[in-house]
Parts: C-alpha cells; structure tokens; sequence
C-alpha cells in the first residue's frame, strides 16, 4: 500500500504548506511530477497586493497541457488550503499514516484527488488525446484571480477542453455515492442604516436606526423566494451578522449595520436579488453593497456525468446521486466553457482538525478517474 503513487504523490503535495494563496513549493512539486509525462506547463501569477488585499499577495495558478489528436479532457482543482487551526494529533503539513488513513491538510479537500489524477496519467497514453490540468492557488479564498484568471489564459492559448471534471471532495459516506452536477449561487449582502447619535433620556435629539434596521430585516425575513426546482432546493436568505457597536448604556447609536447570504438555485439569478432587496433596504432608509460570487448551474445529465457514473459503479459498486447541494466551487467558471461535473473523495474531515483520506479511496479513485479519462476521449 505504501507503494501506491497516488499515496507519494498526496504526501508530497501534503508536505508543502499551502495555505491560501498557494503559491511556490506545492506547485514546484506538481510541476516536477507533470513534467516527466509530457506536459508542458505554464505558471504564472494574477493580482497584485493592492488589487487582492483579502490576501495581501498575488495568486499563483498553473495550466498544464498534454496535446494529442482528438478530444480535450481537463481535470480543475487547487493547491491552496484553509488554515488548519489548533489542535492536530500531528502537526498538519507533516503528512502522517495511521493505519489505512492518511492525515493531513487538503488530504481530501483536494491534494489527495490532483494526486489521484496524476496518477492516473500513468497509465493513458500520451497519444490517447489532449489532457489538461486547470490548477489554481485560490479557491478556498476570494477567487478572484484563480480559475477566472486560468480560464482567461486558456482562451488567449485556444485551449479551451471539450469537458471538465472538477475533483472536489463530494461523495458523503464512502467514495461514489455523490457528484455535483450543478450549485446553487451565492450572494453575500450588507446593509447600513444612518441616524444620528444621542442620549437616551433626550431621544428627540437623536436618530435611533436600530429599529429601521429591524423593520429592513423583518421584511427580508418574510421574501419566500421559490420552491426549489427538480435539481434544486428551495433559495434561502439567512441573516448572518448584525452590528450596533454600541459599549455604552445611554447612547442612541449613530448607524446599525447587518448582512446577508443568499443561496440561491437556477430560478434566480445574483443582480435581480441585489436589486429586489436593494429596492426594500432603501425605501426603508438604508444603503445596500452587494457581492456575488457566482450564479447557480446545472450541468444536465449527459456524457459526462454518465462516464463518471459507469467508472465509479465498476470501481465501487455504488452509482452516484447526481446532486446540486452544497457551497460553492469553481466549477462555477468553468460552467461557462464546456460541461463541468464535481466527483471526489469522501468530504467528512475536509476543513476539520485531523482532515484524512482513506488510503484505499485515493488507489480507488485513481482508476475512476483513469476510466473516466479514457472514456471521454473515445479510447475506453
């Protein structure tokens, strides 16, 4: 089992810490393994400090390609992590095995699936068609300057692939039960509402928001958006921080602040709810700033999702559920150049202390995706 390539690989990748933005060592090492099967790779960065200050630093993104006669097969993923936080048996980016598992930091989410994948090139032939690997060092953060900025270079390289398979983390309780066909949108909003500061005991002196705010909220808490669709569950908005900073007793405060975080499924659509709630938070006299971070998508059942689920069935024994659940990925760009489907290892421990993958899934999901590959390039 130790000799499993999908195994070195997950713990080389593992062993460079990547937190987001990633940039530097973990691609050198993905770069190294690329190299020897005939890729070439092109690295490069986007955005600036001043242009990404959530980050304070550049991006640093990867598009590796293997050209051939036939189809184009991309696999899309990233080397960044979120932090690991406090409280590890082991220390995080020091990959560890303990008995069938083995722990690290983007073990599932998603070092151990990009290493299943370049496994997997192992074995297809050079001459099979052209593959490519979309690999970006922001996922996990802002995504702005990650696979937007990939998929812009692919374009400037006429590279864009006839199908994509993200390999995000998504099956549940063991390896196959679930891929992504879609995900819903998401839009995070803030509200702010002026008044004027005060003593409480001389209120016609002041302009208290806080009740304007209240009356804002009520009526967005009474939206019912839609009922969800045949992929879809119902959009929701959820109140999600609201803001007073008032320390003291007797002061009437001069602004309240609140925001939201709408997920919302294909009937909707990121500007018409900025606009709608835009609408209602300023007849009731406050300011809205909105961001979207991408629209909902829906991959339908084709080719794709059909090649997934023949590799994953002969594999595992299980057929996926073709599922739209969940937060978001950047499949959501990707949607917007060829059909895009999410399949991965179990998503349990991703984001958690002790994140781990099960040794045997990551050998199972090299040959899924290995079958898969072959598949869509008309070579199976």
């Amino acid at each position: 089992m130790t000799d499993s390539l999908a195994l070195a690989y997950a713990q080389k990748l593992i062993a460079c810490e990547s937190i987001t933005p990633a940039t530097g060592s973990v691609f050198d090492v993905l770069e190294e393994l690329l190299i020897p099967l005939g890729f070439a790779v092109d690295r490069f960065l986007s955005g600036t400090e001043d242009q990404n200050p959530a980050h304070g630093a550049p991006v640093e993104n990867l598009f590796a390609i293997r050209k051939a006669p036939g189809r184009h097969f991309a696999f899309a993923g990233h080397l960044d992590v979120v932090p690991p936080g406090d409280g590890w048996r082991s220390d995080p980016f020091i990959p560890e095995i303990r008995g069938d598992f083995l722990h690290g930091r983007g073990a599932v989410d998603m070092k151990g699936s990009i290493a299943a994948f370049v496994a997997a090139l192992r074995d297809i032939s050079p001459d099979a068609g052209t593959i490519s690997l979309i690999i970006t060092g922001d996922e996990e953060g802002p995504a702005i300057y990650g696979t937007r900025a990939l998929i812009d270079h692919m374009r400037a390289n006429q590279s864009i692939p006839d199908f994509c398979l993200v390999g995000e983390p998504t099956s549940v309780n063991r390896l196959g039960d679930m891929m992504k066909v879609g995900r819903r949108g998401s839009v995070n909003m803030w509200i702010s509402v002026a008044g004027t500061q005060g003593h409480v005991a001389y209120p016609h002196l002041a302009d208290n928001p806080i009740p304007r705010l209240v009356k804002i909220l009520t009526e967005i808490e009474a939206i019912h958006l839609d009922n969800g669709t045949e992929w879809f569950q119902p959009s929701n908005i959820e109140i999600t921080d609201i803001q007073v900073g008032n320390k003291a007793t007797n002061i009437i405060p001069a602004k309240a602040d609140a925001r939201l975080s709408i997920r919302f499924n294909d009937l909707q659509r990121g500007e018409d709810l900025v606009e709608r709630l835009r609408t209602l938070v300023e007849a009731g006299g406050g300011t809205l700033t909105a961001m979207i971070s991408g629209e909902a998508f829906l991959t339908p059942p084709g080719e794709l999702s059909a090649a997934i689920s023949e590799a994953v069935e002969a594999i595992t024994g299980v057929r996926p559920e073709a599922s739209t659940t969940g937060g978001t990925s950047d499949a959501r760009f990707l949607t917007h150049i060829c059909p895009v489907v999410e399949f991965g290892l179990c998503n349990a421990t991703m984001h958690k202390l002790d994140e781990a993958v099960a040794i045997p899934d990551l050998e199972a999901l090299t040959e899924i995706y290995r079958r898969v590959a072959l598949k869509i390039l008309g070579k199976a």
